[in-house]
């Protein structure tokens, strides 16, 4: 939690923009947001979970306020960062999101960039977009947009069966398959290119500025140089805790995309490739953002930015025998998020639940911008250590995938439910953060899922889920219809 001292500036920032303020002064902050794609909370070298190297996103955590348990809502269809893009852009909570007519929306001028616009901020974005809009009609600025995911490989799913197969197959270096490589140089080299040009350019300018720099990685295919691949020998890698050959309900279809990256049933040796090469491309993406920070430095302008790194979903690479993200686990609903900046205290965690989506109205109140319509809600009032009009400490969390799973999380506690099934899953995240024992089927539990069930169904009724009434708390465990997990 945040320690009760007063704040301290970073980067010998001299005056805070709060003081400024005060004193009539008319400075507002740059702010420089930093986005991956499919990057777990976990990914962090410094979160201490797994053996990974990001030198860079680490000095940002020692320099500024790590949120510890932040969460993307959950997704209306199979590309999860769909979703959470249009939420982000939006302001606006899932199923908000969902029916956003996005054309009309910017034509309002409502969405994220064009409020920073409106409130004086030069707006400029490269890379991943995927949303339903079109970014050149919202951004002073754009360069290098890039649709969605990389060209699919299909040499690379499914893959390897076993050593021979992974010998005379698809690698992750080769510019042949085209995906990160399409273009002749790395995507995620790039997106720091442009970042950097950018910031060699606003040097010049007096204006503030928003910079929305959005790398493809490290979602598939995992296509990294092979010097980073090489950093991580198998030998390294370390088998999840939460392992399974397969997920015991069937919530995410074979044919689904992000589950074909590894055969069936998972191996521990396709496993540790898929993780190898997992790494390898998130520590070639925290390079590119070194590259990108240090023009921030170069830039003379770092003292006068806020820099927020989160990525908008995790993944699970082998976690309870699933691969991608369409699912309620930690793995994949939680993300890591960073904040450095002038009066962010350095080196601090908050572990109060948020919403990814949370730096939208935090962005607008630094920038002095409208908030009118925004669903989320300022983590300035935790970055400060005061309290939290919003009541996060002990609101609960939501998630939802499709008709199929919803959940909700609340003080060390989360339920997971499968409304198509009618299947629960009941976790105390706080002793089991890796979410290994389900105690749906335990009596002892009968009450606190009949009361998360209830904070679920209320949840769902004030966010306008679709689903709402299939939601019962007379629902079957996990057993029915699954075998118990072997962990």
């Amino acid at each position: 939690m945040l320690p009760g001292a007063p704040l301290a500036l970073l980067f010998g920032c001299g005056a805070s923009f709060g003081a400024l303020a005060a004193a009539g002064v008319e400075q507002k902050p740059n702010i420089l947001f930093l986005f991956a794609d499919d990057l777990s909370y976990e990914c962090v070298g410094a979160a201490g979970i797994l053996d990974i190297d990001t030198p860079h996103l680490d000095t940002l955590a020692a320099g500024g306020t790590s949120f510890t348990h932040s969460y993307n809502m959950g997704s209306w269809s199979g590309a999860v960062c769909i979703a959470s893009r249009t939420m982000l852009n939006t302001g606006r909570s899932l199923w908000n999101a969902q029916k956003t007519d996005l054309p009309a929306y910017g034509g309002e001028k409502r969405m994220w960039s064009q409020r920073m616009k409106a409130a004086g901020y030069r707006t400029w974005m490269t890379g991943k977009w995927h949303v339903s809009f079109n970014p050149r009609a919202l951004f002073d600025v754009t360069s290098n947009i890039r649709a969605g995911m990389p060209k699919d490989s299909p040499e690379g799913y499914q893959r390897p069966v076993d050593e021979a197969d992974y010998a005379a197959g698809w690698k992750p270096w080769q510019t042949k398959y085209g995906g990160y490589w399409e273009g002749g140089k790395h995507w995620s080299e790039v997106t720091a290119d442009d970042g950097v040009a950018f910031l060699e350019e606003a040097r010049k300018d007096d204006s503030p500025f928003f910079m929305y720099v959005a790398f493809n990685a490290p979602h598939d295919p995992r296509q990294a140089p092979k010097e980073y691949v090489d950093r991580y020998p198998l030998d390294r890698i370390e088998m999840p805790e939460n392992f399974l050959p397969e997920y015991p309900h069937r919530i995410c279809g074979k044919g689904l995309r992000d589950e074909r990256l590894l055969p069936f049933p998972r191996t521990e040796f396709a496993l540790k490739v898929n993780r190898q090469e997992y790494f390898a491309l998130i520590t070639h993406l925290d390079d590119q953002i070194g590259r990108v920070l240090k023009a921030l430095e170069d830039s003379g302008l770092r003292e006068k930015t806020y820099i927020i790194f989160t990525s908008d979903h995790g993944l699970a690479v082998g976690r309870h025998g699933l691969v991608g993200k369409q699912n309620m686990y930690e793995h994949s609903v939680r993300v890591p998020f960073l904040v450095v900046g002038p009066e962010v205290p350095a080196g601090a965690e908050v572990d109060t639940p948020i919403y990814l989506q949370d730096i939208v109205p935090t962005t607008l109140e630094l920038a002095g911008a409208d908030l009118t319509g925004i669903d989320f809600h300022s983590l300035l009032p935790l970055l400060r250590g005061e309290v939290d009009p919003a009541g996060r400490e002990h609101r609960p969390i939501y998630g939802a995938y499709l008709n199929t799973q919803r959940m909700i999380a609340r003080d060390g506690w989360k339920l997971i439910y499968y409304p198509t099934l009618g299947v629960n899953r009941l976790y105390r995240t706080s002793v089991d953060p890796f979410e290994m024992s389900d105690l749906s089927d335990n009596p002892e539990y009968r009450a606190k899922i009949a009361e998360l069930h209830a904070e679920l169904l209320e949840l769902g009724t004030a966010l306008a889920d679709p689903i709402k009434s299939k939601i019962s708390v007379n629902s079957r465990s996990r057993k029915q219809g699954a075998e118990k997990e072997k962990y």
